[in-house]
């Protein structure tokens, strides 16, 4: 049986961190990783460039964070967004500011940040275990130790539970932690998928499957509730099921009580022009395309792969003469250019989610440290506790903001 003073179970962005600064301390700190590899997925956040934070106050950050946002306080002030940029820069990794805000590595490199944080861990004195634990040991309302899946213990003072949510299954977040602290007596908010693609009434067939439409504007509508909730302008990605893709995924986050049918998409494939600039265009269209055909005008307004489902919801056949569209048949052509609607039937499976909403109770953990109000010596860090934020680097600097105020508590 083998002991240390802190042992961290999960090694993904709030478990390093949680690490370091613990070991900063002078704390004897392990960081227990079933991965052959530490912060697994980082590397595959924002599309392998890993949109590290967001270069924003606190207050932004709360108010992009639409489950248990001021439980994040405390932490949030203990290390801001600021305070990661200077980490990272200072342990030579420069960052950059993008659209929104989004903070990512100059090099576009995920890796560069994982390579930082180990580096970091290592100097800081952080040992990492690749093992998996299979239980945690309480006694008598204190946390002991861990236990692993050869049966083997290591023993600790303190136990930081920093395991992931459950999407993306793949980069280890399986929901162990929850387990873990559901057997500690806490509670588990039930679990739902964010930041997630959507399945829609409507389907994209074979040749648009996978499209990526850039530069498009989105709004969702509650059609319960007969508001806007969301407009955002990027890319979407088309799907047979439905819609994919950066802008698809930051929607699904604004759909708190999904039903079948409540949700609308509408999608503004021109968006830079007015719908009354759009017209003109297309009626200088059908009036260059002279005895061509009415697909032969799409082709000038859209991907190729999108024609065949444009022509079947325009309801216009393809082969018309561009001189017998009718005029009501061009304004049924432009709304569907700034109007394409979609009805959302649901999420895809959480295994798709960026993100996991739900996890442990807010309510049993102390804001100001991460420990648990139930179990002396346990504490909570990231994505497994019960808060989830919209996209643009505010999920990855709760998960360091956590894991610090954990690690350092």
């Amino acid at each position: 049986m083998t002991s240390a003073d802190t042992i961290i179970i999960g090694g993904g962005a709030a478990g390093i961190m949680a690490g370091i600064f613990s070991a900063d301390l002078g704390h004897e700190t392990v960081i227990i990783e079933k991965n052959p590899k530490i912060g697994k997925k980082l590397y595959i956040t924002g599309k392998g460039r890993c949109n590290v934070t967001n270069n924003c106050d606190v207050k932004t950050v709360i108010e992009n964070t639409p489950t248990n946002g001021k439980f994040l306080y405390s932490a949030l002030n203990n290390f801001a967004p600021k305070d990661t940029m200077n980490f990272f820069e200072e342990n030579g990794c420069p960052l950059k500011t993008e659209r929104g805000g989004r903070v990512f590595p100059v090099s576009d490199k995920a890796a560069d940040i994982v390579e930082t944080l180990k580096r970091r861990a290592k100097i800081a004195g952080c040992k990492i275990v690749h093992d998996c634990a299979e239980d945690i040991v309480v006694v008598n309302g204190k946390v002991k130790g861990v236990i692993f899946e050869n049966g083997s213990i290591r023993e600790c003072n303190k136990l930081i539970i920093a395991t992931g949510g459950k999407s993306y299954p793949l980069t280890g977040s399986t929901g162990d932690g929850y387990r873990f602290a559901q057997k500690a007596g806490h509670t588990i908010i039930p679990l739902r998928p964010s930041l997630v693609p959507l399945e829609t009434k409507e389907h994209f067939g074979y040749d648009a499957d996978g499209l990526l439409l850039k530069n498009v504007a989105v709004k969702v509508i509650d059609t319960k509730k007969n508001e806007i909730i969301y407009t955002d302008f990027g890319e979407i990605e088309l799907k047979r099921y439905g819609l994919s893709g950066a802008t698809a995924r930051s929607a699904s986050a604004h759909m708190r009580n999904m039903e079948n049918g409540r949700y609308r998409v509408e999608i503004d494939m021109k968006p830079a022009l007015t719908e009354q600039k759009l017209d003109q265009r297309l009626i200088r269209e059908i009036a260059a395309a002279g005895a061509g055909v009415y697909a032969d005008i799409l082709a000038k307004l859209m991907p190729k792969a999108l024609i065949e489902d444009f022509v079947k919801l325009s309801g216009i056949a393809a082969a018309k003469r561009c001189g017998e569209i009718t005029k009501l048949e061009r304004k049924y052509i432009l709304r569907l250019l700034k109007c394409m609607t979609r009805t959302v039937t649901g999420f895809r499976p959480i295994e798709e989610a960026i993100i996991t909403s739900g996890g442990v109770d807010t309510k049993e953990i102390n804001p100001k440290t991460m420990e648990s109000k139930l179990v002396s010596g346990l504490y909570f860090a990231g994505e497994v506790i019960d808060v989830d934020c919209y996209t643009g680097g505010f999920n990855l600097q709760t998960a360091f903001s956590t894991g610090i105020l954990a690690g350092i508590s």
